[in-house]
């Protein structure tokens, strides 16, 4: 294959900015944000089934507190209304006073052990709101250094985006000025060739492969037409010569 000098020097500017994309693509793919958001997530995550856990216990004993309420209410009521047969002295019979005055204990018993019930609810319940308030707080702080970091991470994207659509532009410019037989050539061999399809031949060293040209190569290269498209005989790339060539 044959092009014009300066049609081989201004592919390695296309080379270039072809190298600048690839910068720009790993620097979007490996912003720190990355890890920080996707760590932070994995806490959210955390701290969001410890909150509805917590607030399942809550809603667990607000029932129980509830229910027990309601038997420490019901024995009460059994309690007044016995106490007030008792006080109306409608019951006479010195057996049911005696069986009446028995059940009026057996309640007050009853009523203080379903009040001590209804403590120890209360207490598990302000326990289990505790918990829920401070896991709501650490949900909140999590998400806001998400938000945060989120932040942060659209902000480089918008930077690296713009610069990378700037690029994109200017080698459309530069390629189209490269005849498209070579560009087709450089495409193919930038793609098999890890992203660099053509390098300088610099002091007798191939800068795609950093290997230094045998003697051979380079009196072949040396007497090669001036628009002759020469390869590297190590890694295959285009190889394009200057003054820096050191032939």
């Amino acid at each position: 294959m044959n092009a014009a000098p300066a049609d081989q020097i201004r592919l390695l500017d296309v080379q270039a900015l072809d190298v600048r994309l690839q910068q720009l693509a790993h620097k979007r793919k490996s912003l720190p944000e990355h890890a920080e958001i996707d760590s932070l997530t994995r806490d959210l995550t955390q701290l969001r089934d410890l909150l509805v856990a917590a607030q399942t216990e809550e809603s667990d004993t607000a029932r129980e507190q509830t229910k027990a309420e309601q038997d420490v209410d019901q024995v009460r009521q059994r309690a007044a209304r016995d106490q007030q047969r008792l006080d109306s002295g409608a019951v006479s019979s010195p057996k049911d006073l005696s069986n009446l005055q028995h059940e009026i204990a057996s309640l007050a018993k009853r009523q203080a052990d379903l009040e001590d019930v209804v403590l120890e609810v209360m207490e598990r319940r302000e326990s289990a709101q505790a918990r829920v308030a401070e896991l709501t707080e650490r949900v909140a702080s999590v998400q806001a250094k998400i938000d945060d970091a989120t932040g942060r991470r659209d902000a480089a994207f918008e930077e690296i985006d713009g610069e990378a659509a700037s690029v994109t532009k200017e080698r459309e410019v530069v390629a189209g000025s490269v005849p498209a037989d070579l560009m087709k050539l450089y495409d193919k061999l930038r793609e098999q060739q890890g992203g660099i399809g053509a390098a300088k031949l610099q002091a007798r060293t191939c800068q795609g492969c950093r290997q230094e040209l045998a003697i051979t190569e380079l009196n072949e290269i040396r007497t090669a037409a001036p628009d002759t498209v020469v390869r590297c005989e190590n890694c295959r790339r285009i190889l394009v010569r200057t003054a820096e060539s050191g032939l």
